[in-house]
């Protein structure tokens, strides 16, 4: 069930007078191409294929957000300094990631949507050759900030994909989107773990910059040309996001639930690297590309975006989103307990990402159909998102040099607290 089952009254009988034979629909959300409410040109590529096509490209540009996260300690070799002293650059990643979506996610309601994806994913696809040729931590944050600032492509569409689904299925079809999503970010600490170890960090910034460029710009080719689709000044969308958020108490709940969620997830998968690769007391003395090893567990959970979209739509958002944080609560102990056996760090964090999967599959199809602005909603969500995500993370890196792991498990306890408790509260 969806807070607005059909969103505008003109989806099922009489579109207006006698308009049948007219295939004209600004807005059917449940018919075989249902509702892009752009422009309707032909569909370059079949909506099976294409959707394949989104989820493909959705995992390889969500992975730049995360690809330097594994390669730290091979950073922090190459510049001469200690793991814990550039765990900032995760944080940079996505606060870049916030910043972008706040400034480019909106115009996917108001201009041609082929030439924005194809132009940040060629500026994405250079900003990650510099990363690849920086000397200094400071350089490579600058290139990871630019790259993450312009490796918003999957917030551009998915509205398109969420507008496009029957809307009995439409949970469904973004949870897809989803899943994609969260293979890239696994992707990222698996493969980037084990390229990393046999032909150094460097290779992997230019692998990602090359599949960047690739499915961006085939993404782009597989869009519907469109001209300029609004009036107005061209961050119109940007001034509509405080009004939007205030109008609209789901959305707000939406936001704050998942910004408590990722920031939680943020806290422990960010920090991961340095426990497991450390030594002595606070770490498991794995190498780099074991390490990375370890993103398969959240491969697994990610299997838990098709569930989770079927049951929203069958049992609604509510219930899943507790659902979620029970069992990213019951994560967090498990995760302080993995900092000496081995067992309970497995389990926790097939836990945690299950957690982070049914609750993003359920918030953001909330916020993609509680609004008229389901771009300007889709992008105050997933800022919210990953602004509490680049939070934890940015106290995680000190807490966990002041108090080791359990200084980055009580982090996330207190996201999950801070999250579930301001999304709660209800106003008048």
């Amino acid at each position: 069930m969806h807070p607005h089952p059909q969103t505008p009254p003109h989806t099922r009988p009489d579109t207006r007078p006698d308009t049948r034979p007219h295939p004209r629909p600004t807005t059917r959300p449940d018919s075989r191409a249902a509702a892009d409410p752009t422009p309707k040109p032909t569909d370059r590529v079949p909506p099976g294929l294409f959707l394949v096509l989104i989820a493909v490209c959705t995992a390889v540009t969500a992975a730049n957000i995360y690809v330097a996260a594994p390669l730290l300690p091979l950073i922090a070799r190459d510049f001469g300094s200690t793991s814990s002293a550039v765990a900032w650059i995760a944080s940079v990643a996505q606060f870049g990631y916030a910043a972008g979506l706040l400034f480019f996610a909106p115009l996917g309601d108001r201009v041609n949507r082929r030439v924005l994806v194809g132009g940040l994913s060629v500026v994405t696809a250079a900003a990650l050759v510099v990363g690849a040729a920086s000397t200094g931590a400071a350089m490579l944050a600058a290139a990871v900030l630019v790259a993450s600032a312009a490796t918003v492509v999957p917030q551009l569409l998915v509205p398109l994909v969420a507008a496009r689904a029957p809307a009995h299925r439409r949970a469904s079809h973004v949870a897809a989107v989803i899943a994609g999503l969260f293979a890239g970010v696994v992707a990222a600490r698996v493969l980037g773990g084990l390229a990393g170890q046999a032909f150094g960090w460097r290779a992997v910034f230019l692998g990602a910059a090359g599949l960047t460029a690739l499915l961006g710009l085939a993404s782009a080719a597989a869009l519907p040309q469109e001209g300029r689709r609004s009036s107005g000044s061209l961050f119109a969308g940007l001034a509509q996001l405080p009004g939007v958020v205030r109008m609209s108490p789901e959305l707000r709940r939406a936001c704050l639930r998942q910004a408590g969620m990722y920031g939680a997830w943020s806290a422990l998968w960010t920090s991961l690297a340095l426990l497991l690769t450390g030594h002595g007391d606070e770490g498991y003395g794995m190498t780099t590309g074991a390490a990375g090893l370890f993103g398969l567990f959240g491969l697994a959970a990610s299997m838990v975006a098709p569930v989770a979209g079927g049951l929203v739509d069958r049992f609604g958002v509510a219930k899943v989103v507790s659902f979620a944080y029970v069992l990213a609560a019951v994560s967090v102990p498990l995760f302080w307990l993995g900092g000496a056996q081995l067992w309970a760090l497995c389990a926790a964090a097939v836990a945690v990402h299950a957690a982070l999967v049914a609750s993003h599959v359920a918030n953001q199809t909330l916020a993609l159909t509680t609004t008229s602005t389901p771009a300007v909603a889709n992008t105050a969500y997933v800022v919210a998102g990953f602004a509490g995500g680049a939070l934890a993370s940015a106290f995680a890196g000190p807490a966990f040099t002041q108090w080791g792991w359990a200084g980055v498990c009580a982090v996330a306890g207190i996201w999950l607290g801070l999250g579930w408790g301001a999304g709660a509260i209800r106003r008048k």
